[in-house]
């Protein structure tokens, strides 16, 4: 078990968090989860002994190891694969290397053959022969294919390296699990694997993932951190979601007959305090108002932009069709005879593993990008809006946030501007912040407000959750989902594309899939399976 004991921290002025009392006890999975800079990843370093509070202290049941998902993916580059996964066991690692050293030598000592066997018995104790295939299993699990195993850290690609250190965290069964965006770099299939280990897990477990399908599969409980103190609620994200918004809804609406019972017992006093016959009552009601409390409503760190999408007009008949469309990037075929039709309520999700793919058919689309060979023709009613996956060339210049926008809002002035920022959760002085210094959720959002000035009634939206929090997501996807006209979307967010899409392409070098059906069903569905293998049986298994 692991525990907080009236931990606080600050930040100059600005309260973190205070007076935190909370106990991870085993058999249990804790979502921690709150707003950008609300502290998730910061409290999580408190846990682990990285980083003091200012005042409290962090309680470890004895002999209990605590393991951690390393951001740094340069820390082990001289280390093989295999011994960066071990060392997730520290003290195993030290009595394996011990070990192989005395083995190692040509003198062979009598003091070494007893420390030999002092060390075996360490070994054996902390698991070390089932150590090679626990890490097999492992990384397996998580997609590093056996030819990596041996290969130096350094020699690995980035997503390969977080996918080992997530390896090197799981190892060794600890008591006491960190982890800090587990899922990144990780496909559908690794997820998967991912969520069923953290299942069978019987330790504690603490992550904090942007990832709600992920938090929904894994977690029992969540910690919610806000209003500067960190709440339990028992239950997946799905249900924090639901018993926050209500407990603020019963605590608003008690705040509001509260206020209305005030202000009528307020007037009656003003009407009668003179009057002699109804001066009793009068008083009897201050009794009354005296004794009603209205509670100060706490300020949340927890925002939601306003993300509404508001055709102009409804598509005609004819919306967009894709007539044989090929392409190749660099010698490498991306696309390859893409034919379809695109009907009217058509909410397209396209996946497939090749990222390029997704982007190139968007940009195609958007006119950023000519195909090799084969058409697409838009409908005359068509207004179409593009979100594309890099938007650094949208934000160069000196241009103010309000200058920004306005040029995406003919005849509009700076009172307008403020208004749709301030929706947009830029308000005040952030609304003059320069265009060039915002950050990647900041750039997300402005993007997703230029498209919203369009009134498009069909939108190409490229990975739009990548940088945003978890209230920024919500509030994207509940927007898509109230969408009453056509979209084609890419994204890695498995509930955005499982509660949005009601149609799912998949792209393959040599092929297509074209299915219309939700996106549970078509994991599920054995036809899809099929087709999938025959298309790419070197790469059955589905991506985002």
């Amino acid at each position: 078990m692991i525990s907080a004991n009236n931990v606080a921290l600050a930040y100059g002025k600005r309260v973190i968090f205070k007076d935190v009392n909370i106990k991870f006890v085993p058999g249990n999975c804790y979502g921690l989860i709150g707003a950008n800079g609300s502290g998730k990843s910061t409290f999580l370093k408190i846990l682990a002994g990285e980083l003091e509070a200012d005042k409290g202290t962090i309680s470890v049941s004895p002999g209990e190891r605590i393991a951690v998902l390393r951001q740094d993916q340069f820390a082990f580059d001289d280390e093989t694969v295999f011994n960066t996964v071990i060392r997730g066991h520290e003290e195993l690692f030290k009595v394996m290397s011990e070990r192989e050293a005395i083995y190692a030598k040509a003198d062979f000592t009598e003091a070494d053959g007893i420390r030999s066997g002092e060390l075996e018995s360490e070994f054996a104790e902390m698991g070390g022969y089932e150590a090679e295939s626990e890490a097999a299993v492992l990384l397996n699990g998580l997609g590093i294919p056996e030819e990596l195993r041996q290969k130096r850290m350094k020699e690995l690609e980035a997503g390969d390296k977080v996918r080992v250190l997530l390896a090197q965290a799981l190892f060794g069964n600890p008591e006491i699990l960190l982890l800090d965006e587990p899922t990144n770099h990780l496909d559908l299939k690794s997820i998967a694997w991912l969520e069923d280990f953290l299942f069978r897990f019987n330790n504690t477990v603490i992550v904090v993932s942007h990832d709600r399908h992920f938090l929904n599969q894994v977690c029992t409980h969540v910690a919610d951190i806000d209003f500067g103190k960190i709440t339990v609620y028992v239950g997946n994200y799905d249900f924090w979601y639901q018993a926050s918004q209500l407990a603020l809804k019963q605590k608003q609406e008690e705040n509001r007959k509260s206020t209305d019972k005030a202000n009528e017992l307020k007037e009656f006093i003003q009407r009668f305090s003179s009057n002699a016959s109804k001066a009793k009552q009068a008083t009897s009601r201050k009794k009354l108002l005296d004794k009603i409390t209205i509670e100060d409503m706490p300020i949340s760190s927890r925002k939601y932009p306003y993300v509404v999408f508001k055709p102009e007009r409804p598509c005609g008949d004819i919306i967009l069709e894709i007539d044989g469309l090929t392409k190749s990037i660099d010698g490498v075929k991306v696309l390859d005879n893409l034919t379809l039709f695109v009907n009217k309520g058509d909410k397209i999700a396209v996946i497939g593993a090749n990222s390029q793919a997704k982007t190139v058919l968007f940009q195609i689309l958007a006119g950023e990008m000519e195909p090799d060979s084969g058409t697409f023709r838009w409908g005359i009613t068509i207004t179409n809006a593009y979100f594309p996956k890099e938007n650094s060339a949208f934000f160069t210049g000196e241009y103010t946030l309000i200058e920004w926008l306005l040029q995406f809002a003919e005849g509009e002035g700076e009172s307008f501007a403020r208004g749709f920022l301030g929706r947009m959760l830029f308000s005040g002085d952030e609304a003059t912040k320069k265009v060039k210094v915002l950050s990647g959720g900041e750039r997300v959002r402005c993007m997703l407000a230029k498209m919203m000035l369009t009134n498009p009634n069909f939108i190409i939206l490229d990975e739009p959750t990548n940088h945003l929090d978890l209230e920024s997501i919500t509030a994207l996807n509940n927007g898509l989902i109230a969408y009453s006209e056509a979209m084609f979307f890419a994204s890695h967010d498995h509930q955005l594309v499982a509660t949005v899409a009601n149609r799912i392409i998949e792209l393959f070098p040599n092929g297509f899939i074209d299915r219309s059906m939700s996106f549970d069903d078509y994991l599920e569905n054995e036809e899809v399976a099929r087709q999938r293998a025959i298309l790419c049986p070197e790469h059955a298994e589905l991506n985002l």
